[in-house]
């Protein structure tokens, strides 16, 4: 949580003006972030990788928002709104979930849209190059799951995949790692 009063926001957007919104935004000197992730496009019979948005219709701005920030941000051509109840009580979104995103993109990991989920077992990665994160984990088959990174403001996720052996429970004391045997005959919510 910043102190300052600068926080992540949710911009929704019309249809397939993320990109627009983001560079508009950029452009009057906000700090926007517009995740994206390649997904496979056929066209013209040819299949090839194209960028899309993580979150179709959405983009996130950190600013300290006040009544004329409020305002410019809204006159951006595409944006529909910013996500609260109105412009003093806008919905923040946690610096963490941010953080998670941007953390997953660095990385060479597939990243899959997937339906929001509320209840599962939520789990802390214990090693490799995504040590910390936390998120659901929808097990797909023997040792490789699904962790699931939400926002929950926008009621979507992303999935990526992981090594079940990896993985720790958040809030069991003394949990460091979690032994394949052991994974298998864990109760994990999945989800198809």
């Amino acid at each position: 949580m910043a102190f300052d009063g600068v926080r992540w926001y949710a911009l929704w957007t019309h249809s397939h003006c993320e990109q627009l919104v983001c560079d508009q935004l950029l452009g009057h000197g906000f700090d926007a972030y517009l995740p994206m992730m390649k997904t496979w496009s056929r066209r013209a019979g040819k299949q090839r990788l194209i960028p899309v948005p993580m979150f179709p219709g959405y983009l996130f701005v950190r600013h300290a928002i006040d009544k004329n920030s409020y305002v410019d941000i809204l006159k951006t051509r595409g944006v529909v709104r910013i996500l609260g109840e109105r412009w003093d009580r806008l919905a923040p979104i946690a610096d963490a979930e941010i953080e998670s995103l941007q953390r997953v993109l660095c990385t060479d990991v597939a990243v899959l849209p997937h339906p929001y989920l509320q209840e599962g077992q939520r789990v802390r990665i214990a090693h490799g190059p995504l040590a910390g994160l936390e998120g659901l984990l929808v097990r797909s088959r023997p040792n490789k799951g699904l962790l699931v990174l939400s926002v929950d403001l926008l009621h979507q996720s992303v999935a990526v995949e992981v090594d079940c052996t990896a993985v720790v429970p958040v809030g069991v004391p003394g949990a460091v790692t979690i032994p394949a045997q052991r994974t298998r005959a864990m109760e994990v919510p999945c989800h198809g």
